[in-house]
């Protein structure tokens, strides 16, 4: 019953996510909107951590068979990718090298500004 009631306060935070953006005219997908109102609700004490965190620690050791269907979709897919893979692969490479580096310099900076 624990479990059921965490998964309902998961699923109405999702749902209300889904309302902001039918709502609202940004262009930002429902899970996001939900993920700002729990976020928002955790910090404020309107939800308790002990309130999701079973729920939320289940959803999280399953994820990764969340990313099948997308798997299987992309491999649905290859005579289409196959010919941008060259470009998307460097572009990848690139921008991951560049977030890596920007992350370290920022990561130094708050280190040597917090250490003064």
């Amino acid at each position: 019953m624990k479990y059921l009631k965490q998964f309902s306060i998961i699923a109405v935070v999702s749902l209300m996510g889904e309302f902001l953006k039918e709502v609202l005219p940004f262009p930002v997908p429902a899970s996001v909107y939900g993920l700002v109102l729990l976020f928002a609700a955790l910090l404020i004490g309107f939800i308790k951590i002990d309130q999701v965190k079973g729920a939320a620690d289940f959803l999280i050791e399953i994820m990764p068979v969340m990313f099948i269907p997308a798997a299987v979709g992309l491999l649905n897919s290859w005579d289409t990718l196959v010919v941008v893979l060259l470009p998307v692969g460097v572009i990848t490479v690139i921008t991951t090298v560049f977030v890596m580096a920007v992350t370290g310099k920022v990561t130094q900076w708050i280190i040597r500004k917090n250490a003064h």
